[in-house]
């Protein structure tokens, strides 16, 4: 049985070494990637120009919303009464902040104070965009029609504090805050609620058909539902898998990036390593593909069913260990506590 530790840390280094894999190939098509790596691809974590396995934009903001979310629990509990997704919110200004555009945030917490935070990954504009509005979007009232990824790759730390379904909601809210297409927001829910119910002590193809029986109950969601439902049978089928991927898109719109990981994670399941190989070897968006099927098959397997050097190789390995501890406390009332996660 694997422990609440070993899950957390799975779900956002997992995350973190899918992001790195498939970064310097997420603009590449297939065809270039294996003309630059050979015919089975990448298949090795590369050091950027800073001479690191690097992380991007998905796994910095996979970490404010974790930090969002510890912020908002210590205010919850210290004041009664929380918003959750506006206290998250808070943390992507944080986010913004490192990015080097400028917010009026608070610029406390342990967070921000990380060194190797404070870099451009190449974000997307829709997050930024979003950001920078002087306004936080919702569900109800969406700041765009974007389904862009850049909501469902950030939000896998909500299933890892909260119960199936209670995380399928706030995974939503989390997405919307930047992402108004039903479609961006319902496939954030969607892995929230899979990693919950990993963490509940559900198998891999059970939690995928519950997150669906959750899906159907909100409106607009027959798109999402219709693309899942094919990787769970494309996962079964035959189908190589270079064929059944590019069936299902290039990953740079939210129900592609997520069908394209569930398909991984269901195909490859007991194989952290080659999941995540296939989710990151195809024409589109490699990097949060990567990064979605690493933080489901982490989660399931646990950090001891992830390759040690590809742990203890990427970027920002500790401060994500670190954080994936506390994600399993979830609160602590002492002082220490307190300044790493200021409760607003």
């Amino acid at each position: 049985m694997k422990t609440l530790n070993e899950r957390s840390r799975g779900c956002l280094i997992g995350g973190a070494i899918g992001d790195a894999l498939g970064w310097p190939v997420e603009f590449m098509s297939l065809d270039e990637i294996k003309r630059k790596y050979g015919p089975q691809g990448i298949k090795n974590l590369v050091k950027g120009r800073s001479n690191l396995v690097e992380i991007t934009d998905d796994t910095q903001m996979t970490i404010f919303t974790a930090e969002g979310i510890l912020r908002a629990e210590n205010r919850g509990r210290n004041r009664g009464i929380v918003h959750i997704p506006a206290v998250i919110h808070r943390s992507y200004l944080r986010w913004l902040d490192t990015q080097g555009v400028g917010s009026d945030v608070e610029k406390d917490g342990w967070i921000h104070t990380i060194e190797g935070l404070h870099t451009r990954r190449a974000p997307g504009n829709t997050c930024l965009d979003a950001l920078t509005s002087g306004k936080m979007g919702s569900m109800e009232e969406p700041l765009n029609n974007s389904k862009g990824c850049g909501g469902v790759m950030r939000t896998a730390p909500v299933g890892l504090v909260y119960k199936k379904q209670e995380s399928f909601k706030l995974g939503c809210e989390s997405a919307a805050i930047t992402h108004g297409h039903p479609s961006g927001y319902l496939s954030a829910g969607i892995l929230s609620f899979i990693v919950a119910a990993i963490l509940e002590g559900l198998d891999l193809e059970t939690a995928v058909e519950q997150s669906l029986e959750e899906l159907k109950l909100y409106p607009s969601s027959k798109e999402c539902s219709d693309i899942i439902e094919k990787a769970i049978t494309l996962a079964k089928s035959e189908t190589p898998d270079i064929q059944a991927i590019k069936s299902l898109g290039e990953g740079w719109i939210g129900e592609e990036a997520l069908a394209i990981s569930i398909y991984c994670a269901l195909k490859y399941q007991t194989d952290f390593e080659k999941a995540v190989i296939t989710a990151v070897n195809h024409n589109g968006d490699s990097d949060s593909t990567g990064a979605i099927t690493g933080n489901i098959l982490g989660a399931y397997l646990g950090i001891n069913g992830i390759p040690q050097n590809w742990v203890s190789e990427v970027e920002l390995s500790k401060e994500l260990t670190q954080l994936a501890d506390d994600l399993a406390k979830t609160y602590e009332n002492n002082d220490e506590w307190h300044q790493k996660y200021p409760g607003w």
